[in-house]
C-alpha cells in the first residue's frame, strides 16, 4: 500500500456572511483506512466535506486539495465523482417512487447506443447489492424499504461509480442498533476491499469501534488527529478535544424531589392508522406527574412516536379510543392547536421536516407557535419578536450571529435549540420530547439535558421518547417500555437496566 495519502486538504478556509466556518483547516487521510471526523455541531465537519465534494466550488474557499497526489479544483459535484469521490448525506438522495436499480444508476445510466440497457442495469445493480450485503429485489421501490436498507442502496450507488473515497455524513443517525452494526461491519469489509472511508459521526462509541484515525474539529479549526492503533482514542479524550473541556458525566445530576400531582394521563388508549391499515396503539395506560421526566423506550416501529402524535392533537388523523386527562380535565384534542392551548407541546423527532421552517429566520421560527403573544390586531410586533428571540438565543446558547439568520444555515444542534425555544415560548406545562438529541454532538446534548433538568425543577413535566437507551436511563425518573403498540412494562429508574428494558421491548 502506498504511503502517499489518498487525500490532503491544506489550510482550507471557508467563509459565509458573518461566519468563518473553516479557518486554515488541514486534513489528511491515509489510503485504505476508515478516518472518522468528529466535532460539535457547527465545528465545520460537513462544510469541509462539501468543499471536498465540490458542493462549494473551487474559488469559493481558499486552500488546496490534493487527491491521489494531484491538485484538484472541483467546480461541481460531478467533478469530484469523476475523480472517485462519493459523499452520502444524512438526508438520503434517493427517489422514493423509482426502483432500486433505477436509483443505483440514476445519472450514470448504462446505455446501448441512445437507449438505456435495462437488462445490464438490473444485472449490475444485483452485483452492487450483493457487494453491500443487501438481499432485496432490484425492482423493489425505494419507498417500500426501511431506512437501513435505503442507506445500503446509497452505498451501492456510490460503489457503482468505482468510488475510491467514500464519505458518510452521520450514516447511523436514523438507524436502529442492528442496522447500525450491519453498516459498520460493511464499512470494515469495504476497507478490506481497498475503499477508503471518511465517516462523520456524533456517536463516539461507534467512532471508537471502527476508526483507524480520528480528526477532531472545533469552531472551524483542526484540533488534533489521533491514531486509534496507538491507543490514542477514547471517549473521554474525544469529548475533551471536541468541547474544549472535560465532561465527567454526560447526564447532569438533578436533585431528586417527590413528584407532584398527575398532569397527563391516558387510559385505555388505542389507535388505528387508516393510511397504513393497521392498529398502532393498544390499550395504553400511562401517566406523567408534575416535575418529573418520564422516559419512553422501545424499538423503532414500536409505536412511540404514534403515541406522542395521538396525544398532541392527533395531526396524523388516527382513529383513537380511550380517555385523555390533562391537569385533571378530560380532553379531546381535535388538532395540535387544542393541545397547545391546554399547555401541551411536542418537539418532533424530525426537526427539518416538521419542526422548523428552514427558509425562515431564527426569530420567526421561535415565535411561530405563539404568534398571538406578540401580535396586535393580527400584526406581529417586530421589536417584540426580536426581543423574545434574543432572550432564547441567550438562555439556550443558540450559536448564531443574529436572530435574523436563516435557520437552514444553522448546525443541527442549534436548530434543535431553536425548535425547543419555539415550544418553550408557547409556555407549556407538559413537554413531549421525541428524540431530543438525535444527530447532535455531545456538547449540545449536555446543554439540552441541563435545560431539561432546569425545566422540571421549575415544575414542568417531560415525556421523553428516545432510541438511545443510555439517554433514557440517564435522564428519566420512570420508564415506560413500548412494544408492538402496547405498554410492555413500567419501571422505576432504580429497576431499569439495559437488560430489563430490552427484555420488555422485544417481548
Amino acid at each position: 500500500m502506498s504511503d502517499t495519502p489518498i487525500l490532503e486538504m491544506r489550510n482550507i478556509t471557508k467563509e459565509f456572511p458573518g461566519v468563518k466556518a473553516l479557518s486554515n483547516v488541514s486534513f489528511r487521510v491515509k489510503r485504505g483506512e476508515i478516518h472518522c471526523l468528529v466535532g460539535e455541531n457547527g465545528a465545520g465537519k460537513s462544510t469541509l466535506m462539501k468543499v471536498l465534494s465540490g458542493v462549494y466550488p473551487h474559488g469559493s474557499y481558499s486552500g488546496d486539495i490534493l487527491f491521489n497526489g494531484e491538485e484538484q479544483k472541483f467546480r461541481r459535484i460531478r467533478d469530484s465523482e469523476h475523480a472517485g469521490i462519493a459523499i452520502i448525506y444524512q438526508e438520503l438522495a434517493l427517489v422514493p417512487e423509482m426502483t432500486v436499480y433505477e436509483n443505483i444508476f440514476l445519472g450514470n445510466e448504462i446505455r446501448s447506443g441512445a437507449l438505456v440497457n435495462w437488462n445490464e442495469t438490473i444485472k449490475r445493480a444485483s452485483e452492487m447489492l450483493a457487494r453491500v450485503r443487501l438481499d432485496v429485489n432490484p425492482a423493489a421501490k425505494i419507498k417500500d424499504l426501511g431506512v437501513g436498507k435505503q442507506q445500503l442502496v446509497e452505498i451501492a450507488k456510490a460503489l457503482s461509480r468505482d468510488v475510491k473515497l467514500l464519505i458518510l455524513d452521520e450514516p447511523t443517525a436514523a438507524l436502529n442498533e442492528d442496522d447500525s452494526a450491519n453498516l459498520l461491519d460493511l464499512l470494515r469489509g469495504l476497507r478490506e476491499q481497498g475503499v477508503t472511508c471518511i465517516m462523520i459521526s456524533h456517536k463516539l462509541k461507534e467512532v471508537i469501534a471502527i476508526a483507524d484515525t480520528v480528526t477532531v474539529l472545533r469552531d472551524g479549526h483542526t484540533i488534533c488527529t489521533l491514531d486509534a492503533h496507538k491507543g490514542e482514542v477514547s471517549e473521554n479524550v474525544l469529548v475533551k478535544h471536541m468541547v474544549g473541556r472535560e465532561i465527567d458525566n454526560i447526564y447532569p445530576q438533578r436533585a431528586k424531589k417527590q413528584p407532584g400531582e398527575v398532569v397527563l394521563e391516558v387510559k385505555g388508549w388505542s389507535g388505528y392508522n387508516p393510511a397504513a391499515g393497521r392498529t398502532i396503539l393498544r390499550d395504553i395506560n400511562l401517566n406523567v406527574r408534575r416535575g418529573e421526566i418520564v422516559g419512553v423506550a422501545g424499538l423503532m416501529g414500536s409505536g412511540r412516536t404514534e403515541l406522542a402524535l395521538s396525544i398532541f392533537g392527533n395531526p396524523a388523523n388516527y382513529r383513537l379510543q380511550g380517555e385523555l386527562v390533562v391537569k385533571g380535565q378530560k380532553r379531546n384534542f381535535r388538532q395540535p392547536e387544542d393541545a397547545i392551548q391546554s399547555g401541551v407541546a411536542y418537539v418532533t423527532e424530525d426537526r427539518k421536516g416538521n419542526g422548523l421552517v428552514l427558509i425562515q429566520d431564527v426569530k420567526q421560527n421561535i415565535t411561530l407557535a405563539n404568534l398571538k403573544a406578540i401580535a396586535e390586531r393580527g400584526v406581529v410586533d417586530n421589536n417584540a419578536e426580536i426581543k423574545i428571540a434574543n432572550e432564547y438565543k441567550t438562555s439556550l446558547n443558540i450559536k448564531t450571529p443574529t436572530v435574523a439568520q436563516r435557520v437552514g444555515n444553522l448546525s443541527g444542534g442549534n436548530q434543535q435549540k431553536v425548535c425547543l425555544s419555539k415550544w418553550l415560548f408557547s409556555k407549556p406545562d407538559i413537554l413531549i420530547l421525541d428524540e431530543p438529541t438525535r444527530g447532535i454532538d455531545v456538547g449540545a446534548k449536555f446543554e439540552i439535558y441541563t435545560l431539561m433538568n432546569r425545566l422540571v425543577e421549575q415544575g414542568m413535566s417531560i415525556l421523553m421518547i428516545s432510541s438511545e437507551l443510555p439517554e433514557v436511563l440517564g435522564m428519566s425518573d420512570r420508564v415506560y417500555v413500548v412494544s408492538a403498540g402496547r405498554i410492555a412494562g413500567e419501571l422505576p429508574i432504580e429497576e431499569a437496566t439495559p437488560e430489563t428494558v430490552m427484555h420488555l421491548a422485544t417481548n
